[in-house]
């Protein structure tokens, strides 16, 4: 049978005789780039462009993705020759990671699926992607108040009062007002995470010493949890246990100098403080009882996992699922260390696995990729306490509990990894017999 380029109908080999191949691969090749640039792993990149390029009867076995760019060859399966039109295609796309919005990678997701089952033909599947292209991020308001919430919820789970809670929430505010309005703007990666770690440290010392907030160190935590390099750690995994080997060690790096850049502006804060204070700030660590029930830690974890949720550009109905996964997995957590005298690495690695299987759960009746809950489940479990404690005793020259604490936020990020690989490994038919949604 054979049909117009835009005709929506094919054959029963899913081959479109007159399609232009320079058509397909370009539709393919966008795809790529919103899923690429918006924070999804390599594998779901791949996977998709192939999907929409053999579907319309071109040979998908040339695409090559890197953590920043993608390499797109081809040749035509049954492609007309008249017209003019090529036979062959390639072309090399540099794409940086600019702000992740998952909502994006849940519609692409979507319409690749669309069009394995046939709704939906080359002309429209361009058109769509245009509009997935162009929609705008969450509004600054939405991404102020998820930061702010998120660095309440968070204080609260690494120990922080009532007062401190209130201090991280109103530092996290201002934060992503500078984030959004100054360093994402005007300054590079690098001196962005540097200089947004200092403001939030700065704004929580002043905080703290003009009598809001007990605990500085709980407050200081929990608001350089929105910095926390989340997406390239999880990412970076996840491409690790897929054998994409270059793109995981590549976004693991890009992870490890987030936290870099942290503790280098958190480092500098102290030093200014006690340059202008005649020394350095005498800090302990500190678990107020006001939020340390379960109860309380689990709503805690929930609201911090949600406002993340927001962050990332999840859309609006998945806020209360993924906070529900981070609460759980913390929950979790928080039961084997107290009641079953387990390690924080023994409890992390059971709490990471859980989160990643309720992940690939949830991600079934929703209908997103399984990364957008395990993107913000995971945060409860992230060693952001352990960073902070590596850096204030470095700066403090206490290089021993410095050593220590650099240690056991190793260990625990470790955990992660392996609980994220454990699940992971799990085959898809004890989820869904239904392989497309994962």
């Amino acid at each position: 049978m054979t049909t117009d380029s835009n005709d929506n109908h094919q054959n029963n080999n899913n081959v479109v005789s007159q399609a232009d191949l320079t058509e397909v691969l370009e539709v393919a090749s966008k795809a790529g780039h919103i899923l690429l640039e918006n924070g999804a792993e390599i594998s779901r990149v791949e996977d998709i462009m192939s999907r929409i390029a053999s579907h319309f009867g071109v040979d998908s076995g040339n695409f090559f993705v890197l953590s920043n760019g993608i390499f797109t060859t081809g040749h035509a399966n049954k492609v007309s020759r008249s017209g003019g039109q090529a036979s062959t295609y390639a072309n090399v796309e540099f794409i940086p990671l600019r702000g992740i919005q998952l909502s994006k990678v849940v519609a692409v997701n979507r319409l690749s699926y669309d069009i394995s089952n046939n709704r939906t033909g080359l002309a429209e599947a361009r058109e769509r992607l245009e509009r997935i292209s162009a929609a705008a991020p969450k509004p600054f308001w939405e991404q102020i108040l998820g930061s702010g919430l998120g660095a309440g919820g968070f204080c609260a789970v690494f120990g922080g009062g009532w007062s401190d809670c209130a201090a991280a929430l109103v530092v996290g505010l201002l934060l992503y007002v500078f984030v959004l309005g100054v360093s994402g703007r005007y300054l590079s990666k690098i001196v962005g995470g540097i200089c947004n770690a200092l403001v939030a440290t700065l704004l929580c010392i002043l905080f703290w010493r003009v009598g809001f907030g007990d605990s500085l160190a709980n407050v200081i935590i929990g608001a350089i949890m929105p910095l926390i390099p989340g997406v390239p750690f999880v990412n970076g995994v996840r491409d690790l246990a897929n054998s994409d080997y270059l793109a995981g060690f590549t976004r693991l790096t890009d992870a490890m100098l987030g936290f870099f850049c942290i503790a280098v502006g958190v480092s500098l804060a102290f030093i200014f403080d006690s340059s202008l204070h005649g020394g350095m700030l005498s800090l302990s660590m500190t678990v107020n009882p006001q939020t340390s029930s379960v109860l309380l830690q689990a709503l805690a974890a929930f609201i911090g996992t949600a406002a993340f949720a927001l962050l990332f550009g999840i859309d609006r109905e998945h806020y209360v699922p993924a906070g529900v996964i981070g609460a759980i997995g913390w929950a979790l957590y928080l039961i084997l260390v107290r009641w079953c005298s387990a390690s924080p690495v023994a409890a992390t690695l059971a709490a990471s696995t859980l989160v990643c299987i309720l992940s690939r759960i949830a991600a079934i009746p929703f209908r997103i990729p399984a990364q957008g809950f395990l993107l913000c489940g995971i945060f409860p479990l992230v060693p952001g306490a352990g960073i902070f404690w590596f850096t204030y005793y470095l700066t403090d020259s206490q290089f021993d509990l410095s050593m220590q604490s650099g240690w056991m936020a190793s260990k625990v990020a470790i955990a992660i990894v392996l609980g994220i690989i454990i699940a992971m490994e799990l085959p898809q038919r004890l989820f869904s017999h239904n392989h497309r949604t994962h």
